[in-house]
Protein backbone atom coordinates (compact mmCIF):
# COMPACT_ATOMS: atom_id res chain seq x y z
CA UNK A 1 0.00 0.00 0.00
CA UNK A 2 1.27 2.94 -0.95
CA UNK A 3 1.46 6.04 2.06
CA UNK A 4 2.43 9.62 1.86
CA UNK A 5 6.48 10.35 2.06
CA UNK A 6 7.63 13.01 4.19
CA UNK A 7 9.70 14.92 1.75
CA UNK A 8 5.90 15.69 0.12
CA UNK A 9 4.73 16.72 3.38
CA UNK A 10 7.65 18.76 3.91
CA UNK A 11 7.29 20.59 0.32
CA UNK A 12 3.33 20.82 1.04
CA UNK A 13 3.93 22.37 4.25
CA UNK A 14 6.88 24.78 3.55
CA UNK A 15 4.64 25.83 0.23
CA UNK A 16 1.95 27.19 2.90
CA UNK A 17 4.71 28.40 5.46
CA UNK A 18 6.78 30.78 2.48
CA UNK A 19 3.13 31.73 0.94
CA UNK A 20 3.56 30.68 -2.27
CA UNK A 21 5.51 27.74 -4.81
CA UNK A 22 8.33 30.55 -5.61
CA UNK A 23 9.98 31.24 -2.03
CA UNK A 24 9.43 27.71 -1.37
CA UNK A 25 11.35 26.61 -4.34
CA UNK A 26 14.22 28.84 -3.21
CA UNK A 27 14.10 27.84 0.34
CA UNK A 28 14.22 23.85 -0.86
CA UNK A 29 16.53 24.85 -3.60
CA UNK A 30 15.00 23.15 -5.76
CA UNK A 31 13.04 24.41 -9.00
CA UNK A 32 8.96 25.96 -8.99
CA UNK A 33 7.90 23.29 -11.68
CA UNK A 34 9.51 20.52 -9.37
CA UNK A 35 7.55 22.19 -6.06
CA UNK A 36 4.26 22.20 -8.73
CA UNK A 37 4.85 18.81 -10.05
CA UNK A 38 4.95 17.24 -6.37
CA UNK A 39 1.82 19.42 -5.04
CA UNK A 40 -0.34 18.23 -7.96
CA UNK A 41 0.96 14.68 -7.11
CA UNK A 42 -0.19 14.61 -3.63
CA UNK A 43 -3.40 16.01 -4.76
CA UNK A 44 -4.31 13.29 -6.90
CA UNK A 45 -2.76 11.23 -4.44
CA UNK A 46 -5.25 12.08 -1.72
CA UNK A 47 -7.76 12.67 -4.44
CA UNK A 48 -8.34 16.47 -2.62
CA UNK A 49 -7.52 19.74 -3.79
CA UNK A 50 -5.21 21.58 -0.97
CA UNK A 51 -4.88 25.10 -2.58
CA UNK A 52 -6.92 27.72 -4.35
CA UNK A 53 -5.69 30.47 -5.90
CA UNK A 54 -6.81 34.38 -4.64
CA UNK A 55 -5.29 36.73 -6.95
CA UNK A 56 -1.44 35.89 -6.49
CA UNK A 57 -1.78 33.91 -3.56
CA UNK A 58 -2.61 30.48 -2.38
CA UNK A 59 -4.82 29.78 0.05
CA UNK A 60 -5.70 26.21 2.01
CA UNK A 61 -8.85 24.72 1.25
CA UNK A 62 -10.68 23.06 4.34
CA UNK A 63 -8.66 19.99 3.16
CA UNK A 64 -5.07 21.50 3.24
CA UNK A 65 -5.89 22.72 6.61
CA UNK A 66 -6.66 19.16 7.33
CA UNK A 67 -3.48 17.72 6.31
CA UNK A 68 -0.99 20.96 7.47
CA UNK A 69 -1.95 19.71 10.70
CA UNK A 70 -0.94 16.30 10.14
CA UNK A 71 1.78 17.23 8.34
CA UNK A 72 3.34 19.40 11.65
CA UNK A 73 2.67 16.32 13.84
CA UNK A 74 4.50 13.62 11.49
CA UNK A 75 7.34 15.75 10.23
CA UNK A 76 8.23 16.81 14.24
CA UNK A 77 7.83 12.90 15.00
CA UNK A 78 10.78 12.23 12.53
CA UNK A 79 12.61 15.07 13.33
CA UNK A 80 12.15 13.57 17.16
CA UNK A 81 12.51 9.76 16.23
CA UNK A 82 15.87 11.00 14.55
CA UNK A 83 17.29 13.58 17.10
CA UNK A 84 16.26 10.89 19.73
CA UNK A 85 18.20 8.29 18.20
CA UNK A 86 21.38 10.48 17.76
CA UNK A 87 21.25 12.09 21.46
CA UNK A 88 18.47 10.38 23.90
CA UNK A 89 17.86 13.70 24.48
CA UNK A 90 14.15 15.35 24.01
CA UNK A 91 14.50 18.25 21.12
CA UNK A 92 12.22 20.29 18.59
CA UNK A 93 9.50 22.59 18.99
CA UNK A 94 6.84 22.11 21.76
CA UNK A 95 3.48 23.65 21.48
CA UNK A 96 1.95 23.93 24.42
CA UNK A 97 -1.94 25.88 25.21
CA UNK A 98 -2.43 27.35 28.72
CA UNK A 99 -5.47 29.25 30.09
CA UNK A 100 -4.64 32.91 30.79
CA UNK A 101 -4.93 32.52 34.41
CA UNK A 102 -2.56 29.45 34.67
CA UNK A 103 0.19 31.27 32.22
CA UNK A 104 0.01 34.48 34.33
CA UNK A 105 0.33 32.70 38.02
CA UNK A 106 1.40 29.09 37.18
CA UNK A 107 3.92 28.71 34.40
CA UNK A 108 6.43 30.92 34.97
CA UNK A 109 8.66 28.78 37.23
CA UNK A 110 7.80 25.61 35.90
CA UNK A 111 8.65 26.70 32.46
CA UNK A 112 11.77 28.07 33.75
CA UNK A 113 12.78 24.77 34.98
CA UNK A 114 12.11 23.09 32.23
CA UNK A 115 14.25 25.02 30.13
CA UNK A 116 16.94 24.30 32.36
CA UNK A 117 16.56 20.43 32.18
CA UNK A 118 15.79 20.17 28.55
CA UNK A 119 17.44 23.32 26.81
CA UNK A 120 16.83 21.53 23.25
CA UNK A 121 13.07 21.99 23.58
CA UNK A 122 11.64 24.88 22.39
CA UNK A 123 8.45 25.69 24.06
CA UNK A 124 5.94 27.77 21.96
CA UNK A 125 3.14 28.87 24.28
CA UNK A 126 -0.62 30.03 23.72
CA UNK A 127 -3.50 31.10 25.70
CA UNK A 128 -7.31 30.36 25.11
CA UNK A 129 -10.10 29.14 26.85
CA UNK A 130 -10.72 25.95 28.07
CA UNK A 131 -13.26 25.13 24.95
CA UNK A 132 -10.60 26.94 22.40
CA UNK A 133 -7.12 24.77 23.50
CA UNK A 134 -9.62 21.69 23.82
CA UNK A 135 -10.08 21.97 20.06
CA UNK A 136 -6.57 22.94 19.04
CA UNK A 137 -5.07 19.86 20.71
CA UNK A 138 -7.86 17.80 19.36
CA UNK A 139 -6.89 18.96 16.14
CA UNK A 140 -2.93 18.52 16.54
CA UNK A 141 -2.40 22.23 16.08
CA UNK A 142 -1.20 21.98 19.96
CA UNK A 143 0.19 19.19 21.19
CA UNK A 144 -1.07 19.69 25.14
CA UNK A 145 -3.10 21.80 27.22
CA UNK A 146 -3.96 23.22 29.97
CA UNK A 147 -7.63 23.32 31.22
CA UNK A 148 -9.86 23.60 33.73
CA UNK A 149 -13.06 21.94 35.02
CA UNK A 150 -15.95 21.35 33.79
CA UNK A 151 -15.10 19.77 29.97
CA UNK A 152 -15.65 16.62 28.36
CA UNK A 153 -12.62 15.32 25.78
CA UNK A 154 -13.14 11.70 26.15
CA UNK A 155 -10.61 11.06 22.86
CA UNK A 156 -8.02 13.22 25.22
CA UNK A 157 -5.33 12.20 27.68
CA UNK A 158 -5.89 13.89 30.90
CA UNK A 159 -3.96 14.48 34.10
CA UNK A 160 -4.86 17.09 37.46
CA UNK A 161 -2.02 19.29 37.96
CA UNK A 162 -3.20 22.25 40.00
CA UNK A 163 -5.87 22.80 42.54
CA UNK A 164 -7.68 26.67 42.32
CA UNK A 165 -10.13 27.98 44.51
CA UNK A 166 -12.16 30.43 43.07
CA UNK A 167 -13.76 33.11 44.39
CA UNK A 168 -16.46 36.15 43.86
CA UNK A 169 -15.06 39.58 43.02
CA UNK A 170 -16.46 43.07 43.45
CA UNK A 171 -15.72 46.68 44.01
CA UNK A 172 -14.43 47.91 47.47
CA UNK A 173 -17.67 49.28 47.88
CA UNK A 174 -19.78 45.95 48.24
CA UNK A 175 -18.61 44.52 51.29
CA UNK A 176 -21.25 42.08 51.88
CA UNK A 177 -23.70 39.62 48.96
CA UNK A 178 -26.33 38.29 50.83
CA UNK A 179 -27.34 36.20 47.96
CA UNK A 180 -26.85 35.63 44.34
CA UNK A 181 -29.78 37.41 43.78
CA UNK A 182 -27.67 40.56 44.60
CA UNK A 183 -26.02 39.97 41.54
CA UNK A 184 -29.33 39.89 39.55
CA UNK A 185 -29.05 44.17 38.59
CA UNK A 186 -25.53 43.72 37.65
CA UNK A 187 -23.28 43.45 34.79
CA UNK A 188 -21.24 40.25 34.80
CA UNK A 189 -17.37 40.49 33.77
CA UNK A 190 -16.01 37.34 32.20
CA UNK A 191 -13.95 35.93 29.50
CA UNK A 192 -15.84 34.85 25.85
CA UNK A 193 -17.88 31.70 25.98
CA UNK A 194 -15.71 28.84 26.33
CA UNK A 195 -14.32 29.48 29.57
CA UNK A 196 -14.81 27.28 32.43
CA UNK A 197 -15.02 29.33 34.96
CA UNK A 198 -17.89 31.43 33.36
CA UNK A 199 -19.65 28.22 32.94
CA UNK A 200 -19.52 27.69 36.58
CA UNK A 201 -20.70 31.24 37.52
CA UNK A 202 -23.26 30.85 34.88
CA UNK A 203 -24.53 27.83 36.43
CA UNK A 204 -24.38 28.78 39.83
CA UNK A 205 -26.31 32.12 38.86
CA UNK A 206 -28.87 29.90 37.11
CA UNK A 207 -29.42 27.81 39.54
CA UNK A 208 -30.75 30.44 41.62
CA UNK A 209 -32.55 31.96 38.86
CA UNK A 210 -30.38 35.03 38.72
CA UNK A 211 -29.74 35.98 34.97
CA UNK A 212 -27.35 38.91 35.10
CA UNK A 213 -28.23 42.47 33.35
CA UNK A 214 -25.72 42.39 30.65
CA UNK A 215 -22.41 41.07 30.29
CA UNK A 216 -19.44 42.41 29.66
CA UNK A 217 -16.56 40.13 27.65
CA UNK A 218 -12.42 41.09 28.41
CA UNK A 219 -9.13 39.03 27.12
CA UNK A 220 -7.11 39.05 30.20
CA UNK A 221 -7.11 39.43 34.07
CA UNK A 222 -5.70 42.49 34.50
CA UNK A 223 -8.69 44.38 32.51
CA UNK A 224 -11.61 42.35 34.14
CA UNK A 225 -9.93 43.31 37.51
CA UNK A 226 -9.54 46.81 36.92
CA UNK A 227 -13.12 47.48 35.43
CA UNK A 228 -14.61 45.39 38.57
CA UNK A 229 -12.32 47.24 40.99
CA UNK A 230 -13.88 50.95 39.14
CA UNK A 231 -17.33 49.19 40.14
CA UNK A 232 -18.62 47.97 37.06
CA UNK A 233 -19.75 44.78 37.66
CA UNK A 234 -18.38 41.43 39.17
CA UNK A 235 -16.60 38.28 38.00
CA UNK A 236 -15.28 34.82 39.04
CA UNK A 237 -11.42 34.71 39.50
CA UNK A 238 -8.79 32.31 40.94
CA UNK A 239 -7.43 33.51 44.00
CA UNK A 240 -3.98 32.22 42.95
CA UNK A 241 -4.49 35.12 39.72
CA UNK A 242 -5.23 37.75 42.36
CA UNK A 243 -1.89 37.12 44.13
CA UNK A 244 -0.07 36.92 41.35
CA UNK A 245 -1.26 40.73 40.09
CA UNK A 246 -0.93 41.56 43.60
CA UNK A 247 -4.99 42.84 43.39
CA UNK A 248 -5.61 41.28 46.35
CA UNK A 249 -6.29 44.80 48.22
CA UNK A 250 -8.14 46.61 45.01
CA UNK A 251 -11.62 43.96 44.76
CA UNK A 252 -13.27 42.79 47.53
CA UNK A 253 -13.37 38.92 47.56
CA UNK A 254 -16.47 36.95 48.44
CA UNK A 255 -16.67 33.16 49.19
CA UNK A 256 -18.24 30.75 46.66
CA UNK A 257 -20.03 27.37 47.89
CA UNK A 258 -17.15 24.59 47.69
CA UNK A 259 -18.52 22.90 44.39
CA UNK A 260 -18.40 26.31 42.41
CA UNK A 261 -15.25 27.62 44.20
CA UNK A 262 -13.11 23.97 44.05
CA UNK A 263 -11.64 24.05 40.76
CA UNK A 264 -8.63 21.31 39.15
CA UNK A 265 -6.51 22.43 36.05
CA UNK A 266 -5.70 19.36 34.44
CA UNK A 267 -2.89 18.90 31.48
CA UNK A 268 -4.75 17.29 28.37
CA UNK A 269 -3.30 15.64 25.31
CA UNK A 270 -4.23 13.59 22.46
CA UNK A 271 -2.88 10.21 21.31
CA UNK A 272 0.92 9.34 22.00
CA UNK A 273 3.20 11.65 24.00
CA UNK A 274 6.13 12.52 22.34
CA UNK A 275 9.46 12.69 24.25
CA UNK A 276 9.64 16.35 25.05
CA UNK A 277 5.83 16.02 26.58
CA UNK A 278 6.43 12.81 28.19
CA UNK A 279 9.72 14.63 29.94
CA UNK A 280 7.18 17.61 30.86
CA UNK A 281 4.28 15.49 31.97
CA UNK A 282 7.65 13.50 34.43
CA UNK A 283 8.51 17.14 35.81
CA UNK A 284 5.20 18.32 36.20
CA UNK A 285 4.54 15.10 38.51
CA UNK A 286 7.32 15.66 40.71
CA UNK A 287 6.28 19.13 41.54
CA UNK A 288 3.18 17.96 42.62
Amino acid sequence: MRTIDLESLLIFRTVVEEGGVVRAASKLHRVPSNVTTRIRQLEEYLAVQLFRREGRTLALTTEGHTLLNYAHRLLRLADEAVNEMQTGKPQGTFRLGSLESTAGSRLAPILSHYHEQHPDVIVELMTGTTAALIKRVTQFEIEAAFVSEPFTAPELESIPIFQEKLVLITSNKISRLHSPSDLGSSTMIAFAQGCSYRQCLENWLSNHNVIPQRVLEFASYQGMIACVAAGTGFAIVPVSVLSALQANDKVNQHALPKQVSSNKTHLVWRGQASSALTAFIKMLKTKK
